[in-house]
């Protein structure tokens, strides 16, 4: 818990100097006034938490003022910590990785949302771990990306299956599906397309990788991860409302935290999409990214 608090306050650096910082600059006062009230409601907004998740954290802090009798400032801070760790530590679907070979993981997500790079980060983690692994470049429309993908192939270490350019995503993701279940692999990592070339349009080919893996193994994909670039803010929800209504999205990876001065992004996921946060990336290096700990995340926002 330690190192990932140090972690996790390392990445949010940026977030806590500006947004977060301006929210702990209005708990200095002693009381709790109307203008507390109308300053914490305009930071949190610019922090990119959103008006609608902003405005259910105001009520339920309203509440506990109300009902627990809060009359000072830091008491206020302290139940605005807690409403908020609440908000992002949803249940998390387990992936079962024990006694399953293999478990299979579509990725999802637009280009340049650093969905690539989480996969490579994560085979390089599961194989940190132990774990036999396989990654399936199974975005055939992107010219670079299945080079690319076979570059983080080589620093991690690990397998890789994939096609010529335009060649047919599904046939792709069916037989290393089927390769992975011969060569005992413990995790698969499919990447997708994060764009089409073509007028068909993204969602139904992405619907079609997820049903041809599931007539490759029943019971697969195991999870479906969204990867979303933390930067992009509320844009980056509409996207995710897509992908969720598409293809099932059971939780989310978010990158490029160490990039913004808003890491609300994080609760507004959790509050209007009911997703919880998976993964966030910490940095640039292979070793990068860690497993979403909502405790962790809100103490970085404000220590």
């Amino acid at each position: 818990m330690h190192d990932r608090l140090v972690s996790f306050r390392d990445t949010l650096a940026r977030t806590r100097k500006a947004a977060f910082g301006r929210i702990a600059t209005l708990f200095g006062a002693t009381e709790i006034t109307p203008e507390l009230w109308d300053g914490l409601e305009a930071a949190l907004i610019q922090a990119d938490v959103g008006i609608d998740t902003t405005q259910e954290l105001l009520e339920r802090l309203r509440e506990r003022v109300k009902r627990e009798g809060i009359l000072r400032a830091d008491a206020l801070q302290a139940a605005l910590k807690q409403e908020l760790r609440a908000m992002i530590a949803l249940p998390i679907q387990p992936a079962a990785l024990d006694g399953l070979h293999p478990v299979v993981v579509l990725i999802v997500g637009t280009n340049g949302s650093g969905k690539t790079t989480s996969i490579a980060k994560l085979a390089h983690r599961y194989k940190r771990d132990g774990r036999k692994v396989l990654l399936v470049a199974a975005d055939t429309f992107r010219a670079a990306a299945g080079e690319q993908l076979d570059v983080w192939a080589g620093r991690a270490g690990v397998e890789l299956i994939g096609g010529q350019p335009g060649a047919d995503p599904g046939a792709i993701a069916f037989d290393a599906v089927r390769a992975a279940q011969a060569r005992s692999v413990d995790v698969a990592l499919v990447d997708t397309a994060g764009r089409l070339h073509t007028k068909y349009n993204l969602m139904q080919e992405l619907k079609k990788v997820r049903n041809v893996i599931a007539k490759a193994l029943p019971g697969a994909p195991h999870e479906i991860l969204l990867v979303l670039d933390g930067t992009t803010g509320q844009n980056a929800l509409a996207q995710a409302r897509q992908f969720k209504d598409a293809v099932e999205v059971t939780g989310v990876i978010i990158t490029k935290l160490d990039g913004t001065a808003k890491g609300g992004i994080v609760f507004a996921v959790a509050h209007d999409l009911g997703l919880p946060v998976r993964y966030i990336g910490t940095g640039e290096k292979i070793d990068d990214i860690e497993p979403f700990d909502a405790e962790a995340y809100v103490e970085g926002l404000f220590e």
